[in-house]
Protein backbone atom coordinates (compact mmCIF):
# COMPACT_ATOMS: atom_id res chain seq x y z
CA UNK A 1 0.00 0.00 0.00
CA UNK A 2 3.10 2.42 -0.12
CA UNK A 3 2.06 5.23 -2.48
CA UNK A 4 4.11 5.07 -5.77
CA UNK A 5 1.14 6.10 -7.97
CA UNK A 6 2.68 7.24 -11.29
CA UNK A 7 1.23 9.37 -14.32
CA UNK A 8 -2.11 7.92 -15.26
CA UNK A 9 -0.82 8.18 -19.38
CA UNK A 10 -4.51 8.93 -20.65
CA UNK A 11 -4.79 12.50 -21.35
CA UNK A 12 -7.74 14.75 -20.14
CA UNK A 13 -9.04 15.94 -23.27
CA UNK A 14 -8.59 20.10 -23.43
CA UNK A 15 -12.67 20.85 -23.91
CA UNK A 16 -13.64 18.17 -21.29
CA UNK A 17 -14.75 19.92 -18.43
CA UNK A 18 -13.79 18.36 -14.95
CA UNK A 19 -16.58 17.84 -12.00
CA UNK A 20 -13.24 17.88 -9.44
CA UNK A 21 -9.39 18.99 -9.82
CA UNK A 22 -7.99 18.17 -6.72
CA UNK A 23 -4.14 20.06 -6.18
CA UNK A 24 -1.57 17.85 -4.15
CA UNK A 25 -1.35 14.17 -3.37
CA UNK A 26 -0.99 14.65 0.02
CA UNK A 27 -3.21 13.25 2.70
CA UNK A 28 -6.13 15.76 2.29
CA UNK A 29 -6.59 15.60 -1.04
CA UNK A 30 -6.77 11.92 -1.07
CA UNK A 31 -9.09 12.05 1.52
CA UNK A 32 -11.35 14.12 0.03
CA UNK A 33 -10.80 12.51 -3.65
CA UNK A 34 -11.94 8.80 -1.44
CA UNK A 35 -14.71 11.09 0.38
CA UNK A 36 -16.37 11.66 -3.07
CA UNK A 37 -15.38 8.79 -4.58
CA UNK A 38 -17.81 6.93 -2.56
CA UNK A 39 -20.41 8.97 -2.63
CA UNK A 40 -20.50 10.70 -6.64
CA UNK A 41 -18.68 7.73 -8.25
CA UNK A 42 -20.00 9.06 -11.51
CA UNK A 43 -18.32 12.34 -11.07
CA UNK A 44 -14.92 13.16 -12.93
CA UNK A 45 -11.75 13.47 -11.18
CA UNK A 46 -8.28 14.18 -11.25
CA UNK A 47 -5.52 14.53 -8.72
CA UNK A 48 -1.95 16.54 -9.88
CA UNK A 49 1.11 16.37 -8.20
CA UNK A 50 4.27 18.46 -8.55
CA UNK A 51 6.70 15.21 -7.58
CA UNK A 52 6.93 12.18 -9.02
CA UNK A 53 5.07 10.19 -6.53
CA UNK A 54 2.41 11.13 -4.05
CA UNK A 55 2.52 11.60 -0.33
CA UNK A 56 6.18 12.46 -0.82
CA UNK A 57 5.97 15.58 1.51
CA UNK A 58 4.16 16.28 4.78
CA UNK A 59 2.07 12.53 4.54
CA UNK A 60 5.16 10.68 3.99
CA UNK A 61 5.74 8.24 6.96
CA UNK A 62 9.17 10.04 7.77
CA UNK A 63 8.11 13.42 7.40
CA UNK A 64 5.84 13.36 10.17
CA UNK A 65 5.81 11.44 13.89
CA UNK A 66 2.90 9.03 12.79
CA UNK A 67 0.55 9.61 16.30
CA UNK A 68 -2.82 9.25 15.67
CA UNK A 69 -3.70 12.52 17.07
CA UNK A 70 -6.70 11.81 19.57
CA UNK A 71 -5.83 13.91 22.32
CA UNK A 72 -4.48 10.53 25.14
CA UNK A 73 -0.87 11.97 25.70
CA UNK A 74 -0.98 15.40 23.72
CA UNK A 75 -0.85 17.65 26.56
CA UNK A 76 -0.35 20.91 24.31
CA UNK A 77 -4.30 20.19 23.53
CA UNK A 78 -5.12 20.64 27.47
CA UNK A 79 -2.81 23.15 29.53
CA UNK A 80 -5.68 23.70 31.77
CA UNK A 81 -5.79 20.37 33.50
CA UNK A 82 -9.83 21.28 34.70
CA UNK A 83 -10.38 21.58 30.68
CA UNK A 84 -10.76 18.98 28.42
CA UNK A 85 -12.43 20.51 25.84
CA UNK A 86 -9.63 20.42 23.10
CA UNK A 87 -8.15 17.24 23.77
CA UNK A 88 -11.96 15.46 24.08
CA UNK A 89 -12.69 17.70 20.45
CA UNK A 90 -9.70 16.13 19.25
CA UNK A 91 -10.27 12.85 20.42
CA UNK A 92 -14.18 12.63 19.14
CA UNK A 93 -12.69 13.68 15.48
CA UNK A 94 -9.83 10.76 15.56
CA UNK A 95 -12.53 8.70 16.50
CA UNK A 96 -14.66 9.63 13.05
CA UNK A 97 -11.50 9.06 11.22
CA UNK A 98 -11.12 5.70 12.18
CA UNK A 99 -14.54 4.73 11.53
CA UNK A 100 -14.11 6.39 8.03
CA UNK A 101 -11.09 4.23 7.43
CA UNK A 102 -12.94 1.43 8.61
CA UNK A 103 -15.68 1.73 6.05
CA UNK A 104 -13.83 1.72 3.45
CA UNK A 105 -12.49 -1.55 5.19
CA UNK A 106 -15.83 -3.00 5.70
CA UNK A 107 -16.85 -2.54 1.75
CA UNK A 108 -13.32 -3.88 0.39
CA UNK A 109 -11.48 -0.70 -0.40
CA UNK A 110 -8.99 -1.05 1.59
CA UNK A 111 -7.82 -4.62 2.37
CA UNK A 112 -4.85 -4.55 4.46
CA UNK A 113 -5.28 -1.88 7.22
CA UNK A 114 -1.80 -2.88 9.07
CA UNK A 115 -0.45 -1.36 6.27
CA UNK A 116 -0.91 2.07 7.89
CA UNK A 117 -1.91 1.80 11.21
CA UNK A 118 -1.27 -0.64 14.29
CA UNK A 119 -1.95 -0.59 18.01
CA UNK A 120 0.73 1.67 19.58
CA UNK A 121 -0.17 2.79 23.61
CA UNK A 122 0.54 6.47 24.19
CA UNK A 123 1.52 7.83 27.11
CA UNK A 124 3.11 11.45 28.81
CA UNK A 125 6.02 11.24 31.11
CA UNK A 126 6.61 14.08 33.54
CA UNK A 127 9.14 15.32 35.88
CA UNK A 128 9.56 17.67 39.00
CA UNK A 129 6.45 18.22 41.57
CA UNK A 130 4.59 20.64 39.42
CA UNK A 131 4.06 18.76 36.58
CA UNK A 132 3.37 15.55 38.21
CA UNK A 133 0.46 17.57 39.85
CA UNK A 134 -0.62 19.03 36.22
CA UNK A 135 -0.63 15.77 35.14
CA UNK A 136 -2.38 13.91 38.20
CA UNK A 137 -5.17 16.54 37.78
CA UNK A 138 -4.90 15.91 33.87
CA UNK A 139 -5.77 12.54 34.84
CA UNK A 140 -8.71 12.95 36.82
CA UNK A 141 -10.15 15.15 34.39
CA UNK A 142 -10.33 13.20 31.46
CA UNK A 143 -10.73 9.58 33.08
CA UNK A 144 -14.29 10.09 33.49
CA UNK A 145 -15.19 10.64 29.99
CA UNK A 146 -15.67 7.98 27.60
CA UNK A 147 -13.25 8.08 24.72
CA UNK A 148 -10.23 8.82 28.02
CA UNK A 149 -11.98 6.22 30.80
CA UNK A 150 -9.63 3.63 29.90
CA UNK A 151 -6.77 5.63 30.83
CA UNK A 152 -4.03 4.88 33.51
CA UNK A 153 -2.06 6.68 35.98
CA UNK A 154 1.10 6.36 37.90
CA UNK A 155 3.84 7.50 40.10
CA UNK A 156 5.32 4.46 40.84
CA UNK A 157 9.11 3.90 39.06
CA UNK A 158 8.12 -0.05 38.96
CA UNK A 159 5.06 0.70 36.85
CA UNK A 160 6.52 2.98 34.63
CA UNK A 161 9.22 0.62 33.94
CA UNK A 162 6.79 -1.94 33.03
CA UNK A 163 5.01 0.18 30.85
CA UNK A 164 8.38 2.03 29.05
CA UNK A 165 11.36 0.22 30.26
CA UNK A 166 13.68 2.27 28.26
CA UNK A 167 12.63 5.88 30.51
CA UNK A 168 13.68 3.82 33.44
CA UNK A 169 17.10 2.33 32.46
CA UNK A 170 19.39 3.68 34.64
CA UNK A 171 17.33 6.47 35.81
CA UNK A 172 17.35 8.61 39.62
CA UNK A 173 14.30 7.14 40.58
CA UNK A 174 14.12 10.02 43.68
CA UNK A 175 13.22 12.48 41.14
CA UNK A 176 8.79 12.86 41.20
CA UNK A 177 7.68 11.69 38.22
CA UNK A 178 4.76 10.04 36.83
CA UNK A 179 2.90 9.08 33.86
CA UNK A 180 -0.10 8.13 32.02
CA UNK A 181 -0.98 5.11 29.37
CA UNK A 182 -3.66 4.28 27.04
CA UNK A 183 -3.62 1.21 25.45
CA UNK A 184 -5.65 2.28 22.31
CA UNK A 185 -3.21 4.66 21.00
CA UNK A 186 -2.06 4.38 17.31
CA UNK A 187 0.93 4.43 15.01
CA UNK A 188 -0.59 5.91 11.70
CA UNK A 189 1.73 5.39 8.16
CA UNK A 190 0.11 8.20 6.66
CA UNK A 191 2.13 8.00 3.66
CA UNK A 192 0.47 4.37 3.04
CA UNK A 193 -2.88 5.70 3.97
CA UNK A 194 -2.87 8.19 1.23
CA UNK A 195 -1.95 5.63 -1.23
CA UNK A 196 -4.94 3.35 -0.06
CA UNK A 197 -7.36 6.21 -0.65
CA UNK A 198 -5.70 6.55 -3.74
CA UNK A 199 -6.57 3.50 -4.96
CA UNK A 200 -10.20 4.37 -3.71
CA UNK A 201 -10.28 6.92 -6.21
CA UNK A 202 -8.90 5.20 -9.22
CA UNK A 203 -10.99 2.39 -8.82
CA UNK A 204 -13.99 4.89 -9.19
CA UNK A 205 -12.16 6.59 -12.42
CA UNK A 206 -10.51 9.02 -10.94
CA UNK A 207 -6.87 10.09 -12.30
CA UNK A 208 -3.52 11.09 -10.94
CA UNK A 209 -0.91 12.93 -12.66
CA UNK A 210 1.89 13.37 -10.88
CA UNK A 211 5.12 15.35 -12.37
CA UNK A 212 2.39 17.79 -13.20
CA UNK A 213 2.30 20.96 -11.26
CA UNK A 214 -0.80 23.66 -11.08
CA UNK A 215 1.08 27.11 -11.51
CA UNK A 216 -2.35 29.29 -12.08
CA UNK A 217 -5.78 29.30 -10.95
CA UNK A 218 -8.37 31.54 -12.62
CA UNK A 219 -12.07 31.90 -12.69
CA UNK A 220 -13.93 32.38 -16.07
CA UNK A 221 -16.96 34.39 -16.33
CA UNK A 222 -19.28 30.94 -16.69
CA UNK A 223 -18.15 30.02 -13.37
CA UNK A 224 -16.20 27.53 -14.44
CA UNK A 225 -12.32 27.26 -13.04
CA UNK A 226 -9.46 27.31 -15.61
CA UNK A 227 -6.16 25.49 -14.05
CA UNK A 228 -2.92 25.95 -15.54
CA UNK A 229 0.68 24.08 -15.09
CA UNK A 230 3.58 23.00 -16.08
CA UNK A 231 4.34 18.42 -17.45
CA UNK A 232 7.50 18.13 -15.61
CA UNK A 233 8.66 15.39 -17.59
CA UNK A 234 7.25 16.59 -21.28
CA UNK A 235 8.58 20.01 -20.45
CA UNK A 236 5.18 21.40 -21.66
CA UNK A 237 2.21 23.72 -20.30
CA UNK A 238 -1.12 22.23 -19.66
CA UNK A 239 -4.73 23.67 -19.19
CA UNK A 240 -7.65 21.80 -17.57
CA UNK A 241 -11.34 23.20 -16.69
CA UNK A 242 -13.26 22.17 -13.71
CA UNK A 243 -16.45 22.56 -11.73
CA UNK A 244 -14.66 22.16 -8.20
CA UNK A 245 -11.00 23.09 -7.37
CA UNK A 246 -9.56 21.60 -3.66
CA UNK A 247 -5.90 22.87 -2.76
CA UNK A 248 -3.91 20.78 -0.79
CA UNK A 249 -0.98 21.76 -1.82
CA UNK A 250 0.79 22.03 1.48
CA UNK A 251 3.05 24.80 1.84
CA UNK A 252 2.14 25.88 -1.66
CA UNK A 253 -1.47 26.20 -0.85
CA UNK A 254 -1.71 30.00 -0.02
CA UNK A 255 0.14 30.97 -2.51
CA UNK A 256 -2.18 29.23 -5.31
CA UNK A 257 -5.28 30.50 -3.46
CA UNK A 258 -3.61 33.98 -3.58
CA UNK A 259 -3.39 33.50 -7.24
CA UNK A 260 -7.25 31.83 -7.38
CA UNK A 261 -8.02 35.93 -6.02
CA UNK A 262 -9.56 34.59 -3.53
CA UNK A 263 -10.57 37.26 -1.06
CA UNK A 264 -10.85 34.99 1.54
CA UNK A 265 -6.98 34.47 1.83
CA UNK A 266 -6.57 38.23 2.17
CA UNK A 267 -3.77 39.40 4.42
CA UNK A 268 -2.90 36.04 5.06
CA UNK A 269 0.67 35.02 5.60
CA UNK A 270 2.50 31.45 6.39
CA UNK A 271 5.97 31.19 8.51
CA UNK A 272 7.60 28.20 7.81
CA UNK A 273 8.77 25.26 10.43
CA UNK A 274 11.03 22.16 9.88
CA UNK A 275 12.11 19.10 11.87
CA UNK A 276 14.43 16.56 12.51
CA UNK A 277 14.17 13.56 14.69
CA UNK A 278 16.96 11.00 15.91
CA UNK A 279 16.22 7.83 14.57
CA UNK A 280 17.25 4.11 15.36
CA UNK A 281 16.35 0.53 13.69
CA UNK A 282 18.58 -1.52 15.97
CA UNK A 283 16.12 -4.39 16.98
CA UNK A 284 17.66 -4.89 20.81
CA UNK A 285 16.38 -1.36 21.26
CA UNK A 286 13.23 -1.16 19.29
CA UNK A 287 11.73 -3.90 21.45
CA UNK A 288 12.26 -2.42 24.59
CA UNK A 289 9.95 0.43 23.85
CA UNK A 290 5.91 0.25 22.34
CA UNK A 291 4.69 3.17 23.32
CA UNK A 292 4.75 6.89 22.00
CA UNK A 293 5.44 9.16 24.80
CA UNK A 294 4.92 12.80 24.66
CA UNK A 295 6.26 15.19 27.86
CA UNK A 296 5.85 19.09 28.13
CA UNK A 297 7.36 21.48 25.13
CA UNK A 298 10.18 23.56 26.59
CA UNK A 299 9.66 27.56 27.36
CA UNK A 300 8.81 29.67 24.05
CA UNK A 301 8.45 26.33 21.96
CA UNK A 302 5.70 26.02 19.45
CA UNK A 303 3.03 23.74 20.22
CA UNK A 304 4.18 20.65 17.71
CA UNK A 305 7.86 20.90 18.99
CA UNK A 306 6.43 18.58 22.68
CA UNK A 307 9.20 16.13 23.02
CA UNK A 308 8.56 12.45 22.29
CA UNK A 309 10.05 9.44 21.81
CA UNK A 310 7.77 7.39 19.72
CA UNK A 311 7.39 3.66 18.37
CA UNK A 312 6.69 3.81 14.34
CA UNK A 313 6.15 0.91 12.15
CA UNK A 314 6.70 1.66 8.84
CA UNK A 315 6.66 -1.13 5.70
CA UNK A 316 6.20 -3.69 8.55
CA UNK A 317 9.66 -2.55 10.10
CA UNK A 318 9.30 -1.14 13.40
CA UNK A 319 12.19 1.88 14.40
CA UNK A 320 11.70 4.44 17.39
CA UNK A 321 11.99 8.53 16.54
CA UNK A 322 12.36 11.02 19.16
CA UNK A 323 12.27 14.61 18.45
CA UNK A 324 11.33 17.12 17.15
CA UNK A 325 14.41 19.30 16.61
CA UNK A 326 13.32 22.44 15.18
CA UNK A 327 15.15 23.37 11.56
CA UNK A 328 14.66 26.40 9.77
CA UNK A 329 14.27 27.27 5.84
CA UNK A 330 12.31 29.92 3.28
CA UNK A 331 11.17 26.82 1.81
CA UNK A 332 7.15 26.06 2.04
CA UNK A 333 7.83 22.09 1.36
CA UNK A 334 10.36 19.75 1.79
CA UNK A 335 10.81 19.49 -1.84
CA UNK A 336 10.27 23.54 -2.42
CA UNK A 337 12.50 26.09 -2.80
CA UNK A 338 14.58 28.56 -1.15
CA UNK A 339 12.22 31.50 -2.92
CA UNK A 340 8.94 30.06 -1.85
CA UNK A 341 8.26 31.79 1.75
CA UNK A 342 9.23 35.36 -0.45
CA UNK A 343 6.70 34.53 -3.11
CA UNK A 344 3.51 34.67 -0.37
CA UNK A 345 4.34 37.99 0.36
CA UNK A 346 1.92 41.17 -0.55
CA UNK A 347 1.54 44.71 0.33
CA UNK A 348 -1.61 42.96 2.71
CA UNK A 349 0.54 40.39 4.31
CA UNK A 350 3.81 41.63 5.67
CA UNK A 351 2.80 43.67 8.02
CA UNK A 352 0.43 40.94 9.77
CA UNK A 353 4.24 38.35 9.37
CA UNK A 354 5.98 41.71 10.83
CA UNK A 355 3.55 42.02 14.23
CA UNK A 356 2.94 37.66 14.52
CA UNK A 357 6.91 37.56 14.69
CA UNK A 358 7.29 41.13 17.06
CA UNK A 359 4.52 39.23 19.89
CA UNK A 360 6.26 35.60 19.59
CA UNK A 361 9.85 36.74 20.41
CA UNK A 362 10.10 33.63 23.16
CA UNK A 363 9.62 31.58 19.85
CA UNK A 364 12.32 33.19 17.63
CA UNK A 365 14.68 33.13 20.46
CA UNK A 366 13.23 29.49 20.89
CA UNK A 367 14.50 28.40 16.86
CA UNK A 368 17.41 30.34 17.15
CA UNK A 369 18.29 27.90 19.97
CA UNK A 370 17.40 24.95 18.05
CA UNK A 371 19.60 26.01 15.07
CA UNK A 372 22.39 27.03 17.21
CA UNK A 373 22.36 23.46 19.24
CA UNK A 374 24.75 20.78 18.27
CA UNK A 375 24.26 17.17 18.34
CA UNK A 376 25.43 16.65 21.43
CA UNK A 377 22.84 18.85 23.47
CA UNK A 378 20.35 17.58 20.89
CA UNK A 379 21.04 14.00 22.52
CA UNK A 380 20.86 15.35 25.59
CA UNK A 381 17.32 15.91 25.51
CA UNK A 382 17.03 12.26 24.19
CA UNK A 383 18.77 11.11 27.54
CA UNK A 384 16.23 12.87 29.98
CA UNK A 385 13.84 10.79 28.42
CA UNK A 386 16.06 7.47 28.05
CA UNK A 387 19.33 7.99 30.33
CA UNK A 388 21.20 4.71 29.14
CA UNK A 389 20.54 6.28 25.01
CA UNK A 390 24.36 4.89 23.17
CA UNK A 391 24.98 8.28 20.52
CA UNK A 392 26.06 4.97 18.40
CA UNK A 393 22.68 3.46 17.75
CA UNK A 394 20.90 6.99 16.46
CA UNK A 395 21.30 9.01 13.74
CA UNK A 396 19.21 12.42 12.57
CA UNK A 397 16.47 12.47 9.88
CA UNK A 398 14.88 15.68 8.17
CA UNK A 399 11.07 15.83 8.37
CA UNK A 400 9.03 17.11 6.44
CA UNK A 401 8.24 21.32 6.37
CA UNK A 402 5.36 23.10 7.72
CA UNK A 403 3.74 25.88 6.82
CA UNK A 404 2.42 27.34 9.70
CA UNK A 405 -0.67 29.76 9.11
CA UNK A 406 -0.40 33.57 9.90
CA UNK A 407 -3.42 35.57 10.02
CA UNK A 408 -5.09 39.41 9.90
CA UNK A 409 -6.40 40.59 13.48
CA UNK A 410 -8.07 43.43 14.56
CA UNK A 411 -6.68 43.85 17.91
CA UNK A 412 -2.98 42.50 17.00
CA UNK A 413 -2.60 43.00 13.39
CA UNK A 414 -1.45 39.53 12.75
CA UNK A 415 -1.55 36.13 14.80
CA UNK A 416 0.52 32.94 14.22
CA UNK A 417 -1.33 29.87 14.59
CA UNK A 418 -0.80 26.13 14.67
CA UNK A 419 -4.06 24.32 13.98
CA UNK A 420 -5.44 24.09 9.97
CA UNK A 421 -8.06 26.05 8.19
CA UNK A 422 -10.13 25.35 6.16
CA UNK A 423 -10.97 28.48 3.32
CA UNK A 424 -13.73 28.08 1.00
CA UNK A 425 -14.83 30.46 -1.65
CA UNK A 426 -18.39 32.05 -1.05
CA UNK A 427 -19.64 30.34 -4.38
CA UNK A 428 -18.59 26.78 -2.87
CA UNK A 429 -16.43 26.15 -5.90
CA UNK A 430 -13.20 26.35 -4.28
CA UNK A 431 -11.71 25.63 -1.18
CA UNK A 432 -7.90 25.03 0.34
CA UNK A 433 -6.61 23.99 3.32
CA UNK A 434 -4.06 25.94 5.09
CA UNK A 435 -1.80 25.43 8.41
CA UNK A 436 -0.93 22.00 9.80
CA UNK A 437 -0.78 19.51 12.69
CA UNK A 438 -3.58 17.55 13.88
CA UNK A 439 -4.42 18.12 10.09
CA UNK A 440 -3.75 14.26 8.86
CA UNK A 441 -5.48 12.93 12.00
CA UNK A 442 -8.64 14.62 11.52
CA UNK A 443 -8.98 14.69 8.15
CA UNK A 444 -12.00 12.99 7.13
CA UNK A 445 -13.77 15.36 9.90
CA UNK A 446 -12.25 18.34 7.44
CA UNK A 447 -13.43 17.27 4.18
CA UNK A 448 -17.17 16.39 5.98
CA UNK A 449 -17.25 20.53 6.62
CA UNK A 450 -16.01 21.07 3.32
CA UNK A 451 -18.70 18.69 1.59
CA UNK A 452 -21.23 20.31 3.83
CA UNK A 453 -20.32 24.07 2.70
CA UNK A 454 -19.45 23.71 -0.99
CA UNK A 455 -22.09 21.29 -2.14
CA UNK A 456 -24.89 21.97 0.13
CA UNK A 457 -27.47 20.69 -2.93
CA UNK A 458 -25.94 17.81 -2.19
CA UNK A 459 -26.37 17.14 1.65
CA UNK A 460 -29.32 15.22 1.74
CA UNK A 461 -27.95 12.00 -0.32
CA UNK A 462 -24.76 12.42 0.39
CA UNK A 463 -25.11 12.62 4.20
CA UNK A 464 -27.41 9.56 4.25
CA UNK A 465 -23.98 7.53 2.53
CA UNK A 466 -21.46 9.24 4.75
CA UNK A 467 -23.51 8.20 8.62
CA UNK A 468 -23.92 4.92 7.52
CA UNK A 469 -20.21 4.69 7.52
CA UNK A 470 -19.22 6.91 9.77
CA UNK A 471 -21.97 7.02 12.59
CA UNK A 472 -19.76 9.14 14.63
CA UNK A 473 -20.75 12.16 12.30
CA UNK A 474 -24.12 11.86 14.75
CA UNK A 475 -22.24 10.92 18.18
CA UNK A 476 -18.90 11.58 18.15
CA UNK A 477 -18.71 10.30 21.51
CA UNK A 478 -20.63 7.55 21.65
CA UNK A 479 -18.10 4.70 22.16
CA UNK A 480 -20.90 2.76 23.38
CA UNK A 481 -21.32 1.35 19.51
CA UNK A 482 -18.47 -1.23 20.45
CA UNK A 483 -15.94 0.64 18.40
CA UNK A 484 -16.65 0.03 14.92
CA UNK A 485 -12.47 0.93 14.05
CA UNK A 486 -11.77 -2.47 16.13
CA UNK A 487 -11.37 -4.17 12.57
CA UNK A 488 -8.63 -1.66 11.73
CA UNK A 489 -5.88 -2.43 14.61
Amino acid sequence: MRATHTANTKPVAPEEILDVVLIGGGIMSATLGAMIAKVQPDWSMVMFERLGQIAAESSNAWNNAGTGHSGLCELNYMPDPDDPAKAEQVGGLFHLSRQFWAALVADGDITDPAAFINSVPHMDVVFGERDVAYLRRRFETLRSLPLFSAMQYSEDPEVIAAWAPLLMAGRDRTEPMAATRHERGTDVDFGALTGALVDVMTKAGAQVRVRHEVTGLHRNSDGLWTITGQDRDAKRRFTVRARFVFVGAGGYALRLLQKARLPEVRGYAVFPFGAQFLRTDNPDVVGLHDAKVYSQASLGAPPMSVPHLDKRVVDGRESLLFGPYATFSTRLLKHGRLIDLFTTLRLRNIAVLLAAGVQNLALVRYLIGQLLSTRRRKFAQLQRFYPTADPAEWYLVQAGQRAQLVKPDPHHVGVLTFGTELVTGADGTIAGLLGASPGASTAPAIMIDLLARCFPHQETRWGLLLHRMIPAMAAPLDVNQRHVDDNLT
